[in-house]
């Protein structure tokens, strides 16, 4: 039973936010820890993110940035019905996809040999 595989469902946007999200926690905060203090759930997080890294091309596109604000406008859009401005001012994430492809080793790879 404990073998048998779950199959998350999320629409392209959701799984961009997550794996930008997933990102920032595990490896520009290393604050992991300090978010799940259980390590056993780190596993599911790892196989989560590795899952992300290796389907989403997004995360290696020169234009990460315009293109992670625009998925994150049309998810608040679709919660709350409109434009949110929820995001913290002190977060930047014009680094984000440099910094995730040199940490993953990927830089100009285009969605191949991500992390898993």
């Amino acid at each position: 039973m404990d073998d048998e595989e779950i199959t998350l469902r999320l629409t392209r946007d959701q799984a961009f936010v997550l794996s930008d999200w997933l990102y920032q926690v595990m490896f520009q905060s290393d604050d992991l820890e300090g978010i799940v203090h259980d390590r056993a759930v780190w596993s599911p997080i790892h196989t989560i993110s590795g899952t992300l890294d290796k389907t989403l091309s997004e995360i290696f596109m020169p234009d990460y940035s315009p293109r992670l604000e625009a998925a994150k406008e049309r998810l608040r859009a679709d919660l709350y019905g409109g434009a949110d401005e929820s995001t913290t001012p002190s977060q930047d994430t014009t680094d984000a996809p440099q910094a995730h492809q040199i940490e993953r080793g990927t830089a100009g790879s285009h969605g191949e040999g991500g992390q898993g």
